[in-house]
């Protein structure tokens, strides 16, 4: 009987050192803080900002011109009378041509500059996306931090509660070289 309560006994202090060293240490960051704080962001917004009105210029260019010739149908139209019905009638219908091809190639500018700026964004963003990631890997494994939530995300599995949890913003931002802003203070849950 003694045998078998030392082996309860020594198996419980076993898993017990067990589950103590199995506890994980949680930290939290805010990203968009990150991001607030970074130089490059700027740059790349404004890089995109410019891309941005140049498309919306050529658009409205395009557009200008879809307005020119409609205009222009409508006072042919104005001059239709029995005498030139058969001409007018013919420019008019090349006029409607003309007119929804236009329309065509103005939608088609739209998408593809909305398919461009996109690019650009991705073109630009990921790389710092990735420098900021790398930046909080190190953060966390520097404080021995097993999962870092970020606070600013809105997604439901990200962060449920954030009291205790270890806030290494700052320290990202140390890493990435980035300018103090002040930081948001987190609420107990989201």
């Amino acid at each position: 009987m003694n045998l078998i309560k030392v082996l309860f006994i020594t198996l419980g202090l076993t898993l017990t050192a067990n589950a103590a060293k199995a506890q994980q240490k949680i930290g939290s960051v805010n990203t968009d803080d990150i991001f607030a704080s970074l130089p490059e962001v700027k740059t790349i917004s404004a890089t995109v900002d410019n891309l941005t009105k140049t498309k919306q210029t050529e658009i409205e260019k395009l557009i200008g011109d879809y307005q020119t010739k409609l205009k222009a149908a409508q006072d042919k139209e104005k001059t239709l009378s029995e005498a030139n019905k058969e001409a007018v009638t013919k420019e008019l219908i090349a006029a409607q041509t003309e007119l929804q091809t236009l329309g065509k190639k103005i939608e088609e500018s739209r998408t593809q500059a909305a398919k461009d700026i996109s690019a650009k964004q991705n073109e630009l963003f990921t790389p710092l996306q990735q420098k900021v990631k790398a930046a909080i890997s190190a953060a966390a494994k520097e404080r021995s931090i097993n999962y870092v939530f970020d606070i600013a995300s809105q997604e439901a599995n990200n962060l449920v509660y954030n009291d205790g949890s270890e806030d290494i913003t700052a320290l990202v931002k140390t890493k990435l070289g980035a300018t103090a802003t002040p930081a948001k203070s987190a609420g107990k849950s989201k």
